[in-house]
């Protein structure tokens, strides 16, 4: 793919990262190599035909993510780009405005961001990863908050794409995703010399993954001593207990689906959250928020026409999914090590 990941590797580098920026380039080869997408060439395609425009003005520190005006186009301009941005259906992660075109995507992930942000030790000057980031959407709130350095990790090739249409048009900014999972990302050997990133996001991937202490530990294995896990994940409802020889400690392992989807693994009580990340070695573990998502929250738009999360409750009790378990309901956790 026509990608470049050069200025990742400059930034790498700046940022004490040598250890990444070593293993990086051949890791980025094979992946695409191996990794072969029906719908590369068409990608391509559509990455090499953005209109060359530029931005008069950038705002991404607001909800709906903008990136220059209507008036910095012609129409004429602006009706390709809009098919292009179409062309890039399904648009899942965001809301965001291009040049006066706004893209209604299926989150509202800017509502996810007012409800964690106030929580987090302010990002000014701290080098963030963001695990399991889709197109990058909170990547960007994040580099408006004054990070130094963004990395996002995300497997799909297709938010990769969706990620540098936005980016194209933003310029040079320490902000850069990577086409890997969580487990695919390199160690760095040396966090405890005071290397690692300050801030570790993973927000919504704990409950795909088979043995999810091992995600704990791999988060774990990105952060500098001190640094902070940001944590957001599905759970089960339970008080929260400070009694921890009496709190309960229970999980959801679904037979088969969840809310349809079937690589849902355990939905734990808070009090189990908490205890799996004292184990993995985390301290000061806190529940900040806990959320019920809505069909306001989740739903289909023009940029996400594929069934949305109302397709996937019950019709006739929203508290329930469709297969009879409790509504998807999310709790967030930070956590220092």
């Amino acid at each position: 793919m026509n990608i470049s990941f050069d200025s990742l590797y400059a930034d790498l580098i700046e940022q004490d990262f040598a250890e990444w920026q070593e293993i990086l380039p051949a890791q980025l080869e094979h992946a695409f190599d191996q990794r072969q997408h029906g719908k590369r060439e068409e990608w391509h395609d559509i990455l090499a035909s953005l209109p060359d425009v530029t931005a008069s003005d950038i705002d991404i520190g607001v909800d709906k993510v903008r990136i220059g005006k209507a008036s910095d186009i012609d129409e004429e301009t602006r009706e390709a780009l809009f098919q292009l941005l179409t062309s890039l259906h399904p648009w899942r992660k965001g809301p965001y405005e291009l040049f006066g075109i706004h893209i209604d995507t299926e989150w509202h992930s800017d509502w996810k961001w007012q409800r964690i942000k106030d929580h987090l030790s302010p990002l000014k000057n701290r080098r963030v990863l963001d695990v399991g980031c889709g197109n990058g959407y909170h990547m960007w709130r994040m580099l408006a908050e004054g990070a130094q350095l963004v990395v996002g990790a995300d497997p799909s090739q297709f938010f990769l794409v969706q990620f540098h249409t936005l980016k194209k048009y933003v310029g040079e900014k320490p902000i850069h995703l990577l086409p890997f999972k969580s487990e695919e990302l390199p160690a760095l050997t040396n966090k405890f010399k005071g290397k690692g990133f300050d801030t570790v996001f993973s927000m919504g991937v704990l409950y795909h993954r088979v043995s999810p202490i091992t995600h704990l530990q791999e988060l774990k294995s990105f952060l500098r001593k001190g640094g902070e896990l940001v944590l957001e994940t599905l759970i089960i409802e339970d008080e929260l207990s400070d009694d921890k020889n009496n709190d309960k400690q229970q999980l959801l392992l679904p037979e088969d689906r969840y809310a349809q989807m079937r690589n849902v693994w355990f939905l734990p009580t808070p009090n189990l959250l908490i205890r799996m990340l004292e184990r993995a070695g985390f301290k000061n573990c806190r529940v900040v928020d806990i959320n019920q998502t809505s069909i306001e929250e989740q739903r289909k738009t023009d940029w996400m026409t594929f069934d949305s999360l109302e397709n996937f409750l019950d019709p006739n009790d929203h508290n329930k999914t469709i297969e009879g378990y409790p509504a998807p309901k999310r709790a967030v956790v930070i956590a220092n090590l």
